[in-house]
């Protein structure tokens, strides 16, 4: 069996959206209302793509073209402004993501910061989160993020051997992964994020073990793990290259025993915070943001949209251009209308594998239905010793993961999706992912 089918941080993947027509964000926008939404800005630039990259990005971007991008940029906040104030829109969470953000210049970050503060509410104790790589990490970057009260920073560092990144086609080199890491620090931030991969060619646990053991001199409040995966599209796919998933699966089983004998509690398959940080539940099913740029991701209830997922240069240009020549962003070209069914996948899916897990008098709540009834593979699951059922403080029952459900997230979690969406996502892909095969196996 192999654990790793599909990685399951939204639902649904955005291979599944399709053009749409008559749909406007003036319909949706009511979702919008009062306090308490995300605002995502996409930057969708890098110095390179890495080997594994399946993310909207691109690389060989002039200056110039930047600037384009953040004309652009301004425009469609400057026509959300106006819609979003009907309805006393305020954001809780501004998210920088890409791409690289750094790898605008100084000027380029601080005009980014500028745009968004002017057309947009927000909360006075926003959440403000970047994502950052080690050679785009400068001491003029972060004193702009310190500036702007950026409370988390997120770095992929995924190693710290040489021989593992260069086999990933990372950029940069350990040394330089160490300095970036000793800069953050120095600032202060609220939260410091750093990334690894497993799973790498060549790996070993004891190379995995070493990456995490001098991440922890830095005491970054989270670390996050991530099998690798080699997807349609990307370079290491290309080349050929082949992965090892039972291998992967005994270095993650080290590398999870390790960070929570040092004190970091697991709150999913990937993310292990530091137990000083206390665990606060958030319901995730039913957020509400507003995606900026080419490749954001807006979620309106049962409207999901963004512009056309691509991964190769050349289709990521070509939208890019699509976008920057857009003129009325009110109207909502590509997406998805979720049924109820859809929304009820996504609701366990986005509960399911965070810890506490899907709390059972929630669901029925808000569908009517038991969702053991609904959804009998959750009884299986139970049956199985991936699920158990447990109480909090407040006799509120959930339905969580246990550690063997936990490290079997991405062979489970694609078991939840539904026929309809698989065969969207399957006829995108072509099933070069045999995703399809996979699916049908599981």
């Amino acid at each position: 069996m192999n654990p790793y089918i599909q990685y399951m941080y939204s639902y649904p993947h955005k291979t599944a959206y399709r053009p749409l027509t008559g749909i406007h964000l003036s319909d949706y926008i009511s979702v919008m209302a009062g306090k308490g939404h995300g605002l995502y800005l996409h930057i969708p630039f890098c110095q390179s793509k890495c080997g594994y990259c399946n993310l909207f990005s691109v690389t060989g971007i002039e200056q110039d073209e930047v600037d384009r991008y953040l004309d652009t940029i301004e425009r469609q906040s400057r026509q959300y402004q106006e819609i979003l104030e009907s309805v006393q829109t305020e954001f809780s969470e501004l998210v920088l993501g890409g791409g690289t953000p750094l790898f605008l210049t100084e000027r380029q970050l601080g005009r980014t910061f500028d745009i968004l503060e002017k057309h947009f509410r927000f909360s006075p104790k926003r959440g403000l989160i970047v994502e950052t790589a080690p050679n785009q990490t400068t001491t003029e970057k972060l004193e702009i993020l310190k500036q702007a009260g950026v409370s988390r920073v997120s770095m992929g560092i995924q190693s710290f051997s040489d021989r593992e990144l260069t086999a990933l086609k990372r950029q940069h080199t350990a040394q330089k992964a160490r300095a970036a890491l000793e800069l953050i620090k120095a600032y202060d931030f609220s939260c410091v994020n750093v990334d690894f991969i497993y799973g790498i060619p060549g790996q070993t646990e004891t190379s995995l073990l070493d990456s995490l053991k001098e991440a922890l001199r830095f005491e970054p409040e989270e670390i996050f793990l991530y099998p690798l995966y080699v997807k349609h599209g990307v370079r290491m796919e290309r080349e050929g290259v082949v992965l090892e998933p039972e291998s992967a699966f005994v270095q993650y089983r080290v590398a999870s025993d390790f960070l929570r004998a040092e004190g970091y509690r697991q709150d999913s398959m990937r993310r292990f915070v530091h137990q000083k940080t206390a665990r606060i539940f958030s319901e995730c099913g039913f957020g509400t943001s507003i995606g900026l740029g080419c490749g954001g991701r807006s979620y309106l209830g049962e409207l999901h949209f963004c512009s056309p997922y691509a991964i190769t240069r050349s289709a990521c240009i070509e939208h890019l251009k699509e976008y920057e020549t857009t003129m009325d962003f009110m109207e909502i070209k590509h997406g998805i209308l979720l049924s109820e069914e859809e929304q009820k996948r996504r609701y366990i899916i986005r509960h399911l594998f965070i810890r506490p897990g899907l709390e059972q008098n929630r669901y029925r709540e808000l569908f009517g239905k038991d969702v053991l009834e609904e959804f009998p593979v959750l009884r299986e699951w139970i049956e199985q010793g991936f699920i158990v059922q447990q109480s909090d403080l407040d006799a509120k029952i959930y339905f969580a993961l246990t550690d063997a459900g936990l490290e079997l997230s991405d062979y489970l979690g694609p078991q939840l999706i539904s026929p309809k969406i698989n065969q969207a996502m399957c006829e995108w892909s072509q099933c070069k992912l045999g995703f399809c095969t996979a699916l049908q196996n599981s």
